[in-house]
């Protein structure tokens, strides 16, 4: 067995190495043959390098929940303690028709 070096380019690589073996079922350098033919047919990198222009996913969660947090000022219930939400939860739940 060969001792490597802990930095961050092997680490790196091992990760890689489980990514593409994990969930891709594929190792590496068949991932960098599959790249390499695919830039060929494209004449170029075969996928886009841009940011979306829509918002991201972390951005609408935020606003989210800002939303529901105003939606509980709104409606008097924004200082309710955990115990007080379970306590409502539960009673919503005893009165559904099991």
């Amino acid at each position: 067995m060969i001792n490597k070096p802990h930095n961050s380019i092997y680490t790196s690589m091992e990760s890689w190495d489980l990514f593409f073996a994990e969930f891709m079922n594929i190792d590496i350098p068949t991932a960098v043959r599959i790249f390499l033919k695919r830039s060929v047919l494209e004449n170029g990198i075969p996928f886009s390098m841009s940011l979306p222009k829509s918002e991201y996913k972390a951005e609408r969660a935020l606003r989210a929940l800002q939303e529901i947090s105003d939606t509980a000022q709104r409606n008097g219930i924004s200082d309710m303690s955990l115990e007080e939400i379970n306590e409502e939860i539960a009673a919503v739940r005893s009165k559904r028709v099991m």
